[in-house]
């Protein structure tokens, strides 16, 4: 059995998530939190496999929960949270914070009628993923910035410079992602492409780079079709929903093609074009996440003279696509975001490092 508590204040979603999850024999509800501080103590006495949490609660917010249970008694949270403005940033705070993934509350239209079903789907993934004490976690200083990395030096490129980064990531992707790009510097210049599967409908989707750029203060927006990339020097440019994001002939393209490894956009995809352009003047980064989606496309990056990286598994919420990337000899560096900033701003030439 999968043991399931639930966090949730309104009486009538309780009732919704308890009458889902009832209909999934294999799915156990052994406990129901109205509040945040409620839901920590839960925890500690009934170790669930999986937490539910909504956001928005009384006295200890869904965020704050999230932080606590992750530094004190590391489970398993999927975040169950509307659309609203306000609470799908604090869904991504709480995805930075060790939460593992979200699904929409239900809408109250016709995409309801499977909601019950995505829910217990939704668990059960979650419930298979080995989470850690998570290291962002803001209590008792433990979330104060780490030290300064001092990486063993690397040879910078032989071009004039570094003409463009792809990123890809999955589940855990969001702080991931933030830790990797608040450790570039300001002047970092190269363009920064980067595909993050996110599950949740466009609403979720669409606020990530709000999100982003508020979490790194980078500038940070979803890609335009035929947008050259060398105007987007500095820049860090997210594939949007359902598309698939790549470059060709020095211009960012945006893809309707089938799904690669049931994703669109699919890190693959990224990876093989920026590969096809730039050859050895291109790094590519392959970050925590379910599946095995850019593993390939890291080795094409690899082959084509690329530096490749993938994230190590002390720091992946999920250490399935770089453990993927890593078994196929793809990433020439494996290392912790912050880490893999360092070696990407040493592969600038000197004078360029500012």
């Amino acid at each position: 059995m999968i043991r399931v508590l639930l966090v949730e204040d309104s009486a009538t979603m309780r009732h919704h998530l308890r009458e889902s999850l009832a209909a999934d024999p294999e799915l156990q509800v052994v406990g129901e939190a109205t509040d945040g501080g409620d839901a920590v103590a839960m925890v500690a006495r009934l170790r669930p496999d999986v937490v539910t949490m909504d956001m928005m609660l009384p006295t200890m917010s869904g965020l704050v929960a999230t932080e606590h249970i992750m530094a004190e008694h590391p489970t398993p949270i999927l975040v169950v949270s509307s659309a609203d403005r306000r609470e799908l940033f604090s869904t991504y705070n709480a995805l930075a914070a060790g939460a593992v993934d979200v699904l929409e509350k239900p809408r109250g239209d016709a995409s309801d009628a499977d909601w019950g079903r995505r829910l217990c789907a939704a668990v059960r993934l979650v419930s298979r993923i080995r989470v850690i004490t998570h290291p962002r976690a803001r209590l008792d200083g433990r979330g104060k910035p780490a030290a300064p990395v001092t990486p063993a030096p690397v040879v910078p490129l032989p071009q004039d410079s570094l003409h463009a980064v792809a990123l890809g990531s999955s589940t855990g992707g969001p702080g991931a992602l933030t830790d990797l790009l608040r450790a570039l510097p300001a002047g970092f210049r190269p363009p920064i492409l980067c595909v993050q599967h996110i599950a949740a409908s466009e609403p979720f989707a669409v606020a990530f780079s709000d999100w982003l750029a508020g979490q790194t203060g980078r500038d940070v927006s979803y890609a335009r079709d035929r947008t050259p990339l060398a105007a987007l020097a500095g820049r860090v440019v997210l594939a949007p929903p359902d598309r698939h994001l790549l470059v060709r002939e020095g211009m960012v393209r945006l893809s309707d093609a089938p799904p690669r490894h049931s994703c669109r956009p699919s890190v693959d995809v990224l990876f093989e074009s920026v590969a096809a352009e730039y050859g050895p003047s291109a790094a590519g980064c392959l970050l925590t996440g379910m599946g095995r989606d850019g593993a390939e496309g890291l080795l094409m990056m690899r082959n084509r003279g690329a530096v490749t990286f993938a994230q190590d598994e002390a720091s992946c919420v999920v250490y399935g696509m770089p453990r993927e990337a890593a078994l196929l000899g793809a990433a020439v560096h494996v290392l912790s975001p912050a880490r893999i900033a360092a070696r990407l701003v040493e592969l600038q030439p000197a004078g360029s490092r500012r």
